[in-house]
Parts: structure tokens; C-alpha cells; sequence
């Protein structure tokens, strides 16, 4: 099936102009209070939840 009319320059843009980038969420840490994104471990302190997932210092994983 093909399409009856080539869909023009206008509303082919106007359509793509919706697709943007939105930043991302940022919240403070309890612990460090650094910024850190929301439903990640902190790079500052390596800590989620309480719980120690990164060692700050070389920010590698320890699971």
C-alpha cells in the first residue's frame, strides 16, 4: 500500500519538532548531599539507598 500524497516539509518538522531531549532528573543525596540522578548510586560517595555500591575513590563497582 502506498501512501495517496507525499506528506510535505512543514508537517514532516512540525512532526519531528516534538522529539526533544529532556535533561535529566537530579536530587540531592541523603547522605553526602551532592547532586546526584534520581534512582542512581551518588559518584561522590558511592552510596544508594543506604547501601554501598561504588567505591568513591576510583568509582568502580563492588556489588
Amino acid at each position: 500500500m502506498l501512501p495517496k500524497r507525499r506528506v510535505s516539509r512543514s508537517n514532516t518538522r512540525t512532526r519531528r519538532a516534538q522529539w526533544k531531549a529532556t535533561a535529566a532528573q537530579l536530587s540531592l543525596c541523603p547522605i553526602c548531599g551532592a547532586q546526584k540522578r534520581a534512582h542512581y548510586a551518588c559518584l561522590k560517595c558511592g552510596q544508594y539507598k543506604g547501601r554501598e555500591y561504588m567505591q568513591a575513590d576510583r568509582g568502580a563497582l563492588t556489588t
